[in-house]
């Protein structure tokens, strides 16, 4: 975002983008699996994708704290601050959206909020951004919204994904809802998907 300012990259006309943005994240995890794709409604500071950026942008706000895991992460930060209000946490713990970085440790995921048996739904959702949502090694998926199984293939997962996945699951109704970015699109994985390698 060379030549911009925290001004710039947000929605032009935010009723009517956030709302379709609302709608296509809810198809993507009514339908766990089905690749939707967010376009570029928003121009976010790197490290930013545009899907994740436009998923903040929407669902983030002065309740809603956010994690960057990314260390060069401050203009995205505060990019996300001004448009929508949403305060930085440093503490992963307490964050209601995580923006993870490429090649995530996935052993530090079991740190984020997973929710309790009274309020399972005080919990994360992460957002990891991946090289491709195709072409990658294929994974078997079922659950709720999957009439049978469904077959993904990211690109660029890290190492020990498909056990922390299964462990996720293993744990309803606690665990994060995982939503995975490559450009402006996003395929989501919620804790009700299991996922196993094909």
């Amino acid at each position: 975002m060379a030549g911009t300012t925290l001004l710039d990259g947000g929605f032009t006309a935010p009723v009517f983008q956030s709302q379709a943005v609302f709608r296509l994240v809810m198809n993507a995890m009514a339908k766990p699996g089905r690749i939707v794709d967010l376009g570029h409604a928003v121009q976010p500071p790197s490290p930013l994708e545009p899907a994740a950026a436009a998923f903040l942008a929407t669902h983030a706000d002065y309740d809603t704290p956010v994690w960057f895991e990314d260390s060069g992460a401050d203009a995205a930060a505060s990019w996300l601050t001004f448009h929508t209000g949403a305060a930085v946490t440093k503490d992963p713990a307490t964050a209601t959206f995580a923006a993870l970085s490429k090649d995530s440790p996935v052993s530090g995921w079991q740190n984020f909020a997973m929710g309790c048996l009274s309020y399972p739904d005080q919990s994360a959702t992460l957002l990891l951004p991946v090289e491709s949502l195709r072409d990658g090694t294929p994974l078997t998926i079922r659950g709720p919204g999957i009439e049978t199984v469904s077959v993904i293939a990211p690109r660029g997962l890290p190492d020990g994904f498909t056990e922390t996945m299964a462990s996720n699951a293993a744990g309803y109704p606690l665990g994060f809802d995982l939503l995975l970015i490559s450009g402006s699109e996003l395929l989501a994985l919620p804790r009700t998907t299991r996922l196993v390698e094909a």
